[in-house]
């Protein structure tokens, strides 16, 4: 008995990554690198957004999977990547590798629908100074859109221990999943604040999916999460 071979690539895929090491970049979208290639995409990757000012690149790609947090993107650079989406190119990522991106660019935020804002922690009598902080128990809340999308089809609410952001957002967004952050004694909130945790967006003739959770490779791996991730990389795609 023989393996079965590896689909023929039929579309193509370009992986951006880069921006804070904390979020593993490199090790994150290599997980899903053998993913899609699986279901027939060949993949590029560069680790920068230059590539996105090259349009002759950007016309022969299908879906555009991000994971660059905290960088900067040059103007001939967004217009490319706007142009591209627009014209049909899937946009993807998870965590702040597609929602905190490019801070200091609006028409980016827009193009995105959320922007990370915080990711309250825990009491600081219980910090220790590492990125642990920030990881707090949380739910992964599907919305009644979820159940008859194919990215959420089948999957019901599910609790994660690590970053909870908090997402400044727009009602454009189709969501299907929420969080909902507590107003703790310490906190100086009055009241909890919901935001969208798994959302897509329709931009011209393209499709943008975004999941907040995503902050490391060990939640990249919980079955709920990778399973989203991987249908909304599919779902997006052109």
């Amino acid at each position: 008995m023989t393996d079965a071979p590896p689909a023929t690539a039929t579309r193509k895929a370009l992986v951006v990554r880069g921006g804070w090491d904390g979020h593993q970049p490199v090790e994150a979208t290599e997980l899903f690198i053998p993913f899609l290639e699986a279901n027939g995409f060949e993949v590029r990757v560069d680790e920068s957004p230059a590539v996105y000012a090259d349009a002759a690149v950007l016309a022969e790609i299908d879906l555009i999977v991000q994971s660059n947090t905290m960088s900067t993107i040059e103007a001939d650079e967004f217009a490319g990547l706007r142009a591209a989406v627009e014209n049909g190119t899937g946009l993807a990522g998870w965590h702040g590798g597609i929602a905190d991106s490019y801070r200091n660019t609006s028409d980016y935020l827009h193009l995105i629908g959320g922007q990370f804002a915080s990711h309250p922690g825990k009491h600081a009598d219980e910090r220790t100074g590492d990125q642990s902080d920030n990881y707090v128990p949380h739910t992964i809340e599907m919305t009644a859109a979820a159940a008859e999308h194919p990215i959420t089809a089948g999957i019901t609410d599910f609790t994660l221990v690590t970053e909870q952001y908090w997402v400044l957002h727009d009602d454009y967004n189709d969501v299907l999943a929420t969080t909902t952050q507590a107003a703790r004694e310490w906190d100086p909130w009055h009241r909890s604040v919901t935001s969208p945790a798994i959302w897509t967006r329709r931009w011209g003739a393209g499709r943008i999916f975004v999941s907040t959770p995503g902050h490391r490779v060990e939640v990249l791996e919980d079955p709920n999460v990778r399973t989203i991730i991987e249908r909304g990389l599919l779902w997006a795609s052109r």
